[in-house]
């Protein structure tokens, strides 16, 4: 996919690499007692941000439809802001990470809850339970253009997300518990970052179903089905929204073949 800056002369950016953090603490809260059971932030989550890689052949752009991911019945959204890096960098410092911006755009991390779930007791993933698609869009609006939204090393963008025009959550970006640029700098720890990378906020507060879930207890609000239309508006950046289509062929795949095995001597 490509994607492109905003102004009069649009500029196609191609989407190299999707890395996608958790950096909101409610979120993280809420949704890990959906997700996981648990019912505590984990010490490790404050000690450094944690994020997983997606799928960048699944970006795709506002108005685009979304199909359900084959065999879930508990399809959900995640409102996030994301950055878009403009400069290679290699183990970059915080200030030289905040160099390599370029600008930001609307990510939907579209989450199959149920498929991640089992992912997940195995200790690895996600995976299918978020690979069917991301959207980014609707432009990616330039470090400078967001320059009045700056709150120290936050940007302070409101941030609200609805499903078929009925609000389900809001936050402000500059609830991250790390900056952009902190995000940045870790994801280049030992490695490289190049133009075209995105790297997502991690979802805001009441910012997805799974959020809710948690806090509720029960699966209220209901799951996203086929026909329902979600609606993402940041600040400063515009206005993302996309329809949930039929999910294509579930194709079987077999159980595992069990292998007598024992443990090395």
């Amino acid at each position: 996919m490509d994607f492109a800056i905003g102004g009069v002369s649009p500029v196609p950016i191609p989407v190299s690499s999707i890395r996608d953090f958790i950096t909101f603490e409610q979120h993280t809260a809420g949704s890990l007692k959906a997700v996981s059971g648990a019912t505590d932030v984990p010490e490790a989550w404050f000690e450094a941000p944690a994020f997983y890689f997606t799928n960048p052949h699944a970006a795709v752009g506002t108005g685009a439809d979304i199909p359900l991911p084959p065999g879930s019945e508990l399809f959900d959204f995640e409102l996030e802001v994301a950055a878009v890096i403009g400069r290679e960098g290699y183990n970059l410092t915080v200030e030289e990470a905040e160099e390599c911006i370029v600008g930001y755009t609307i990510l939907n991390d579209w989450s199959a809850r149920d498929l991640q779930r089992r992912e997940m007791r195995v200790g690895l993933g996600p995976a299918k339970g978020k690979d069917t698609a991301t959207t980014l869009g609707p432009v990616m609006v330039t470090t400078d253009e967001l320059a009045p939204f700056r709150e120290g090393d936050r940007l302070a963008l409101d941030m609200e997300v609805s499903v078929n025009g009925t609000p389900i959550g809001r936050d402000n970006l500059r609830q991250m518990a790390w900056s952009f640029a902190e995000l940045v700098a870790y994801a280049s720890r030992g490695t490289w970052v190049r133009p075209g990378d995105i790297i997502g906020s991690g979802t805001c507060g009441g910012g997805c179903l799974a959020e809710l879930w948690g806090w509720n207890g029960a699966e209220t609000p209901g799951p996203i089905r086929v026909g329902d239309t979600v609606t993402m508006r940041v600040e400063g950046i515009g206005e993302l929204s996309n329809t949930v289509a039929q999910s294509p062929t579930l194709h079987p795949i077999p159980k595992a073949r069990r292998v007598r095995y024992s443990a090395p001597e």
